[in-house]
């Protein structure tokens, strides 16, 4: 009896703790904030919100108006007032950022970045591209695509973000193998579509001997293969080799039509995930020594177009 009795109350322990955490799952909310609304993000969107109801928990997703630092910090202070348990931010301007994530960490909150760092912050980790290697491999493909030898320009996205800068330092320290390869230009978009396009215009006018263009944020491959499918500079399609990031609909379609000659794909599905996942562990005190976690990039082109996996 004794024995029955002291097995059913183990049960019942276990049914009550059972109870307890799927309770405490649901009085957790955890927010993601990207940098801006693009459909690099809503892959991030998806991973995050997949995972979240995985956990049991409350998701957030917080889209800023703008890529100014001070609309994240705005961002932040609100989540701050609404309470939640956990923060995911991609970063616009690490600096600006840096004394709110203080704030939030100070108030018991847990922050994580991914995608784009603010390291000298106080965020626990960062989740995504590990983005200078990501750069080398990309002006090292540049380089082998022209044979080592040419003039190459650079179409970035804000110039401010970390995560860009990162790349670009990648690809500088990569064509520095290649003294016969030179970087004539690095532009800025703010990652806006229409910027791109023009700026990408722009360069191609201004520089009539440019043999490759690096699109190192979400809008340069879908820009320059829109400007090299215009009548003005439809005779330089195959001429100049485009390298871009992210397999956005347009840049796949870009890969296709034989505008674009690779792209550096990224995992932002997994981004999501993994920092929904790791933000709920910190929270739930199931990990207390959070290590960065590179999700790593793909060269897709035509080759692999349609074998490759994120």
């Amino acid at each position: 009896m004794r024995i029955g009795m002291k097995a059913a109350a183990a049960v019942m322990a276990l049914a009550t703790g059972m109870g307890a955490g799927a309770a405490l799952a649901k009085d957790i909310t955890v927010a993601l904030v990207p940098k801006v609304a693009v459909p690099f993000f809503d892959d991030c969107n998806t991973g995050g919100a997949e995972a979240a109801k995985q956990m049991g928990v409350n998701y957030q997703w917080v889209v800023p108006a703008n890529t100014q630092g001070a609309t994240q910090v705005k961002i932040i202070e609100d989540l701050m007032a609404r309470h939640v348990d956990g923060i995911g931010i991609s970063v616009n301007e690490p600096k600006s950022v840096e004394g709110i994530i203080k704030q939030a960490t100070a108030a018991g909150i847990k922050v994580v970045t991914f995608d784009s760092d603010s390291a000298n912050s106080s965020r626990s980790m960062y989740i995504g591209t590990i983005n200078k290697q990501a750069g080398v491999t990309m002006g090292n493909t540049m380089a082998k695509a022209l044979g080592g030898k040419g003039e190459v320009a650079i179409v970035t996205g804000q110039l401010g973000a970390s995560n860009l800068n990162e790349r670009i330092d990648g690809v500088k320290e990569a064509l520095a193998q290649y003294p016969d390869i030179k970087l004539v230009a690095t532009e800025g978009t703010e990652d806006d579509l229409a910027r791109a396009v023009s700026v990408t215009e722009a360069l191609l006018r201004g520089n009539p001997n440019l043999s490759g263009i690096f699109g190192i944020s979400q809008v340069g491959g879908p820009a320059v293969a829109k400007v090299l499918a215009q009548q003005e500079f439809s005779d330089m399609k195959g001429k100049i080799k485009v390298f871009a990031f992210d397999d956005l609909p347009d840049t796949i379609k870009g890969v296709k039509e034989g505008f674009i000659d690779g792209i550096m794909v990224q995992r932002p599905i997994t981004m999501g995930k993994l920092a929904v996942e790791h933000l709920v562990a910190q929270i739930k005190g199931e990990e207390t020594d959070p290590q960065n976690v590179d999700t790593g990039v793909t060269v897709v082109t035509a080759d692999n177009l349609d074998s490759y996996t994120k």
